[in-house]
């Protein structure tokens, strides 16, 4: 698994994604979020086609802290299945440092 990771969800509302932002970078679970939005999406939900407006969120995180962050949205997102997914982020050392530096916990 890569050393780093973007990991994305979308909520309904700008004021859902801030509160779960805020929550994830609060706990250092990442070392920064972006939203997004709103986006347009078009999906398959319990059998039905859809479409509609949601507010992507864009987490930058180390790999060993993943699974405390999916935990953690999951736990806290309003829906109860939410998109959690994770790409590989490679980028400037620089900015990978910051991101280590960000989201160690106490005692790393």
């Amino acid at each position: 698994m890569a050393e780093y990771l973007q990991v994305a969800t979308a909520t309904e509302t700008r004021d859902d994604a801030v509160k779960l932002a805020q929550s994830v970078v609060a706990a250092r679970l990442a070392a920064g979020a972006q939203i997004v939005g709103p986006v347009a999406s078009v999906f398959w939900h319990q059998g039905e086609f859809g479409t509609g407006e949601e507010w992507q969120l864009l987490l930058k995180t180390r790999a060993d802290r993943y699974a405390a962050l999916e935990a953690h949205l999951l736990e806290r997102h309003p829906w109860k299945n939410p998109e959690v997914s994770a790409v590989p982020l490679t980028g400037a050392e620089g900015y990978l440092r910051w991101i280590a530096r960000t989201t160690q916990q106490d005692g790393d």
